[in-house]
């Protein structure tokens, strides 16, 4: 029986190498991923760090950096106790140039059966893709409240 897995896909008017900065800069992901920083030299077997307000969130380890075309990681949540128990995941970017527009399909992997982790990125992911769909079409990432996704204690 095959894992449960998460898929998004969306179109931006930008190009792969402004989608790929977007995905990869922290100047960039404060902006849209709530105030979150990627930090990782993106090279394959580097150590990647979501940093969320001064606190590591995520953890992983790149294990693909195709610029820009192609970008993996495991993921490994680190913040909730109930889902620092589960394994590590796999998120997969890939980045396909149409003309003015760059076809995104962000694709999370490797959950066990019931994972709360899967739930929780089930509801993060859209939101954090709107915001980075919004900041490079209009130059302003969509304000999304956490309150939005059901995140507990958040207004």
């Amino acid at each position: 029986m095959p894992k449960p897995e998460f898929v998004y896909v969306t179109y931006i008017e930008t190009t792969a190498e402004k989608l790929w900065d977007a995905l990869t800069r922290s100047e960039f992901t404060r902006q849209y991923w709530f105030d979150t920083e990627l930090k990782s030299d993106w090279k394959v077997g580097s150590s990647l760090a979501l940093v969320m307000s001064g606190t590591i969130t995520d953890t992983g380890e790149i294990l693909e950096a195709d610029r820009p075309r192609r970008l993996s990681y495991t993921f490994k949540h680190e913040a909730d106790p109930e889902m620092r128990k589960e394994p590590a995941t796999k998120v997969v970017f890939t980045l396909e140039p149409h003309g003015k527009i760059v076809k995104l399909i962000v694709t999370h992997e490797g959950f066990g059966v019931g994972s709360k982790l899967l739930d929780g990125i089930s509801k993060g992911w859209p939101a954090i893709l709107s915001g980075l769909k919004s900041l490079l079409e209009t130059g302003r990432a969509a304000a999304i409240p956490l309150a939005a996704l059901g995140i507990e204690g958040a207004e």
